[in-house]
């Protein structure tokens, strides 16, 4: 099969295509062996590229956690796929299990979920890592709640215009930060009630008047940096901020001390680097519950930009602008 190698850690050209073997399918298991159809990339691809993977012995590796495809064949024990089912996953990808930049991969269908009818293998693709980042963060870490008021930072970004949606399918009033008028509209249309302009305003202030002075009762941080320690005055007396970066070393958490914050530190491949079966069926059931949504309209996902597989070098220099809207996905196969 052709596949995505990284060679080694360093720039987008360490990504060469080549020629692999096709992994094989133990037969007497619960895996599901999976022609892909398009891949997700995110992030934490671009990280693991420059500065290696998590299993530095294990090179080559082969990048991608997100993957989206129809299944090929299974293995005697699996119960609920058949070959000729699409599905989708977050799977592999960090150095030890191989990832989904190739034409296959091998799952097992514990830790997959059933593909939205209504939308493309590159929608599907572009979901998953995001869709359980954000139901983690806003639902497990943050425990938000119908009514509540919530703070999205970089509401237009892949993690961004997910947690949007999901903030307002709980009931939750919604403010978030953008740069442009064209991202106010973009996460307008997808249920934003305040878009705060963060380039010409003071985030925090605009903030504290939407709400009354108060503070939100959890905010979201995917930008980090000082971005996570400036957020502290924006949240209420005993409210939560969760966020997907580590925190800086110079943080002063003083304001997060004084306001007793409950701070939620959100990041979705633990279960993957840790090998936590149950965790990692959890999020399956997070996808399943996300299809649903997507197959009744009440949850979309962006895709603007679309490689060619043998285009992940112009993938990866894409995503390390850091400045693009919505997602970024390798086209595989034809479907």
């Amino acid at each position: 099969m052709k596949a995505v190698l990284m060679t080694a850690a360093g720039s987008p050209e360490v990504l060469q295509l080549q020629e692999v073997p096709t992994p094989s399918l133990p037969l007497d298991n619960t895996q599901l062996l999976v022609r892909l159809v398009a891949a997700g990339v995110n992030p934490i691809d671009a990280k693991l590229r420059r500065r290696g993977t998590f299993y530095p012995h294990l090179m080559p590796a082969i990048l991608g956690c997100d993957g989206a495809g129809v299944v090929e064949a299974v293995g005697a024990d699996v119960q609920k796929f058949r070959p000729g089912d699409a599905v989708y996953f977050c799977y592999g990808g960090l150095g030890e299990h191989q990832g989904n930049y190739a034409e296959y991969n091998v799952v097992d269908e514990r830790f997959v979920a059933r593909k939205p009818a209504s939308v493309s293998f590159a929608e599907a693709a572009a979901a998953p890592l995001v869709l359980i980042t954000a139901w983690e963060a806003l639902y497990e870490r943050g425990r938000l709640e119908p009514g509540e008021r919530v703070l999205i930072h970089a509401g237009a970004g892949g993690v961004g215009h997910v947690a949007i949606q999901l903030a307002k399918l709980k009931g939750a009033a919604v403010a978030t930060t953008i740069s442009s008028q064209e991202k106010a509209n973009f996460v307008t249309q997808l249920g934003a009630d305040y878009p705060i302009f963060y380039k010409q305003t003071d985030f925090v202030q605009a903030t504290l008047d939407w709400t009354g002075g108060e503070g939100v009762d959890l905010a979201f941080d995917t930008v980090g940096g000082e971005t996570f320690q400036k957020t502290f005055p924006a949240v209420r007396i005993y409210g939560d901020i969760v966020t997907i970066l580590e925190p800086v070393a110079n943080t002063v958490w003083k304001t997060a001390r004084n306001r007793n914050l409950r701070i939620g530190l959100e990041l979705m491949l633990t279960p993957m680097s840790l090998g936590l079966d149950e965790s990692l069926q959890h999020q399956a059931e997070i996808l399943a519950q996300c299809a649903s949504w997507m197959e009744q309209g009440k949850l979309k996902i962006q895709v603007n930009h679309q490689f060619a597989l043998k285009d992940a070098v112009k993938a990866h220099e894409l995503i390390e602008t850091g400045a693009i809207a919505g997602k970024i996905v390798l086209l595989i196969s034809d479907e």
